[in-house]
């Protein structure tokens, strides 16, 4: 997802200009024009309008405490958090505009718009979420369906999920409703990793200029 930033930001008009770029570990100190930290170095990065983050749990507290030191705001795609690091999203939210979401999909924020519709008119439909990821995705349920069963759920559905692990696919989700007779499927397969680093910088150019807040990428359309 890194990368994926990084190039989008060089080849695309994203209004986005990267000034640093942070992972576990560096090499090279300088990469194409950008500096390079360490996590343990993140202190020492350069002023910043918003962060970007798609690490791990063990990595995140840093980076949203930085964000709240310096004022900065957040878009982070970060999922494993524990129930304390998400009541800490909420404390952030009261200084800094930040948005967190376990996909940043443009097209995942309008499915999950559908499935709370769905459910809501479907009363006492079945409901499944089928997810298919690839086979190094360690998470099941995944993020996304957690937060599709979420957006079922406060339309009053009861889903159950099953998750696949093969090959390299990046990302399927498929939501079901049945009843006797008829289903309804709502589905949104991503065939690449881009689609995901173009909504995170769709979200950081919009978050930018916000009052503090918690937002969805769906507030962000």
């Amino acid at each position: 997802m890194g990368q994926a930033l990084q190039r989008l930001c060089s080849e695309e008009a994203t209004g986005c200009e990267v000034v640093a770029a942070v992972s576990h570990s560096v090499g090279n100190r300088v990469i194409d024009g950008v500096p390079q930290f360490a996590g343990a170095e993140l202190a020492g990065v350069p002023d910043f309008d918003v962060a970007v983050d798609f690490s791990l749990p063990e990595g995140f507290d840093a980076i949203l405490a930085l964000c709240v030191q310096r004022g900065a705001a957040l878009v982070s795609g970060t999922t494993g958090l524990s129930d304390m690091q998400r009541a800490r999203l909420d404390e952030a939210a009261t200084a800094i505009p930040l948005v967190w979401a376990s996909n940043f999909s443009l097209g995942v924020a309008v499915l999950h718009d559908l499935v709370g519709r769905a459910a809501t008119l479907l009363q006492g439909w079945d409901c499944d979420i089928v997810e298919s990821h690839h086979a190094r995705k360690l998470d099941a349920p995944s993020g996304t369906a957690l937060t599709l069963g979420a957006a079922a759920q406060a339309g009053g559905a009861a889903p159950h999920y099953a998750s696949i692990r093969a090959g390299d696919i990046v990302g399927e989700h498929v939501v079901q409703f049945a009843a006797a007779g008829e289903r309804i499927e709502l589905i949104h397969r991503a065939s690449n990793r881009d689609v995901f680093a173009r909504g995170a910088l769709h979200a950081a150019t919009r978050l930018r200029a916000r009052a503090p807040g918690r937002y969805r990428v769906a507030d962000l359309l």
